[in-house]
């Protein structure tokens, strides 16, 4: 059986739909103005940034309640946030207060604060290795290089205005950022920092996840009402490019997508109509909607 966690900005709750039925099958409470969440690599727990609380709460994913929660002194805004591979890592960026967290997962406290010197440092990436994470700053315009040996910012990769979606390709070659404010994507190389490509994209994009094979990178583009699909290897007149292939119309403020683990469909989140769009990704169509809160933004496929 498969779920949905869908976190609702403005009713402070986390939906569960049942992929099945395209049901909610639960509400839950959480704190103040949940926005991102990830889930463990063993499936038994999410972490849910509740961004205007200053909070993360813990989520069971088995009695689906919250359970814990941690906080911090420094937490002014905490957003993005990911889980290393092997399940002992988060890592958290603090927007206002320009932070990277690093947070043990056993234990569920606070191991290292390390300042950005950036403004409004917003998402995290790993690289494939996970040797390096890549924080967008979205003041700054610019992309913060960490090294997770050496717990050191390393470079700083300029970008366009407002960097917000950001991921690195599943191959580990180049790293694709979307720049809300003038509503394009930069393709970079992540080893010589180069910008090899420039895409004029859909309107203020705000999230990039790429497909579990690479073949896509989709962006959630909030005031067009669309995503973008930029086919990362196109292949004419023998040369190999990325290159937006279609816009597909969803709700209104599309912002959270996540891919099923099979890459079959991607699910967004549209912030102003309240429900959830299935991508085909077959037919690069949207198929219907699910109903859940108000304000609908993180999301993440729990198996």
């Amino acid at each position: 059986m498969s779920h949905l966690l869908v976190l609702n900005k403005d009713e402070d709750t986390l939906s569960v739909v049942d992929l099945d039925t395209k049901q909610v099958i639960k509400t839950v409470p959480t704190s103040h103005n949940p926005h991102e969440l990830v889930i463990t690599p063993d499936g038994k727990k999410t972490y849910i940034a509740c961004s205007l609380g200053n909070t993360i709460d813990i989520f069971d994913n088995q009695t689906l309640e919250i359970t814990g929660h941690i906080t911090h002194e420094q937490f002014d805004f905490p957003h993005g946030l990911d889980v290393t591979r092997d399940g002992r890592k988060l890592y958290l960026a603090s927007t206002f207060s320009a932070l990277l967290y690093i947070i043990d997962v056993e234990s569920d406290t606070v191991e290292d604060v390390i300042p950005t010197h950036q403004t409004y440092s917003h998402m995290i990436s790993f690289d494939p290795d996970q040797e390096k994470v890549y924080v967008p700053n979205i003041g700054s315009q610019n992309i913060s290089v960490f090294d997770t040996a050496t717990k050191e910012f390393t470079a700083v990769i300029p970008t366009g205005k407002g960097p917000e979606g950001i991921g690195v390709h599943p191959r580990g070659h180049h790293l694709y950022v979307a720049n809300q404010d003038d509503d394009t994507l930069y393709v970079i190389d992540i080893n010589t920092h180069e910008i090899l490509f420039k895409r004029r994209i859909g309107h203020v994009p705000v999230r990039l996840v790429f497909s579990p094979d690479g073949k896509y990178a989709l962006t959630a583009n909030r005031e067009s009402n669309d995503v973008s699909v930029i086919l990362t290897e196109q292949r004419i007149n023998e040369t190999v490019r990325p290159w937006e292939i279609k816009r597909i119309p969803v709700g209104l403020w599309a912002g959270g997508i996540v891919f099923s683990p099979d890459g079959g469909y991607a699910y967004v989140a549209n912030n102003k109509t309240n429900d959830i769009s299935l991508i085909d990704m077959n037919t690069l169509k949207e198929t219907e909607r699910i109903d859940v809160g108000i304000h609908p933004d993180g999301i993440a496929y729990l198996k």
